[in-house]
């Protein structure tokens, strides 16, 4: 039997669904609910009707009128693209499925903007708390903007302006691990392709660097310096390094997106250049040049910024209500081809 539409053309109803089967609401809703205290016969009908009418449950609906919150957590990223910001979500969805909470994602394209405005729908939309990676330096918005009773976690980049849990990742300590083992290897000048200065990560990983040249008594030079955004980017201003007089031999990146940039670079003109870069990424053990890969558990960024936000939704006397807390994620040099 074809599917049947409420009257007046519009998606079918619990009332709907109540009248074909010749039960009450009260009936539908108990079905649904998988209530013990319904008659085999009312059950069958139920799902007859609701099956012939295809009638589909609005939980958001239902959640809403009811005054509870939605039974999710939204997660902001900076660019989904990146295979990173996956392994965060499913790190986040891990933790917070236990207790029947959703993860919803939405990306801010690094725009402050975006970001502001994605934080606005989650919180039109009664999430019970929002999960940040941070587009902008200042998160003062977030004051006005979001309830007290909404707990936010930041992730990969600390808060400015609002107290809030975070979760970071030690990227001074992996910047200058890596350097300082390019160093071990006989490099002298190394080059640095890294994120806008303006972005936290970015920062603090050439500070890492930096310090790693320092503490070689290596100068730091500013014709080896060069920022990037993205794969193209970071291709172009390797090709800039290899390009000078006295080119780098060898090349720090602060993400696997100017890695692989980077990457295509040295390929394209054989230069015997070797690299390091900052999050791993598949087949980083199969490049053609020697490669050292900053590594940690983007997973665990995302469990342990699920874990402070849920913290602060246990209900009763459990609940975590005492100051913002920051979490620091270790990291590792990996080696690939070095002999």
């Amino acid at each position: 039997m074809p599917r049947r539409r409420a009257v007046d053309g519009s998606a079918p109803t619990m009332r709907d669904v109540a009248s074909l089967a010749e039960v009450s609401p009260m009936t539908v809703s108990r079905v649904l609910q998988n209530h013990p205290n319904v008659s085999a016969e009312n059950r069958e009908r139920v799902l007859a009707a609701v099956k012939q009418l295809g009638y589909r449950r609005n939980d958001v609906a239902r959640v809403l009128s009811q005054g509870r919150r939605l039974g999710a957590v939204g997660l902001i990223v900076t660019n989904l693209a990146n295979p990173f910001y996956a392994r965060l979500a499913l790190g986040i969805e891990s933790v917070v499925t236990r207790d029947g909470i959703r993860v919803m994602v939405t990306n801010s394209d690094e725009d402050p903007d975006r970001e502001r405005a994605a934080v606005g729908d989650f919180v039109s939309r009664q999430v019970d708390g929002i999960i940040i990676v941070p587009a902008g330096s200042n998160h003062e918005y977030l004051v006005d903007d979001v309830p007290d009773s909404t707990p936010i976690a930041m992730v990969a980049r600390p808060p400015t302006g609002v107290e809030a849990d975070c979760v970071l990742v030690d990227d001074f300590g992996g910047a200058y691990e890596a350097t300082r083992r390019l160093i071990q290897h006989g490099r002298t000048r190394i080059g640095f392709v890294g994120n806008p200065p303006s972005v936290y990560t970015g920062s603090e990983r050439f500070r890492g660097y930096c310090a790693a040249l320092e503490a070689a008594g290596l100068p730091l030079r500013d014709s080896y310096v060069k920022r990037a955004r993205d794969i193209a980017s970071a291709e172009q201003a390797t090709v800039e390094l290899l390009a000078l007089p006295e080119p780098p031999d060898a090349v720090f990146c602060t993400n696997n997106r100017n890695t692989l940039g980077a990457y295509r670079a040295v390929h394209r003109v054989s230069a015997a250049v070797v690299l390091a870069g900052f999050d791993d990424f598949e087949l980083s053990d199969m490049l053609s040049v020697p490669t050292l890969i900053v590594d940690y558990d983007a997973d665990e960024l995302g469990r342990r910024a699920a874990q402070l936000l849920l913290e602060r939704l246990t209900p009763g006397e459990t609940r975590y209500t005492g100051p913002m807390r920051r979490a620091v994620v270790p990291t590792t040099v990996v080696e690939h081809g070095f002999g």
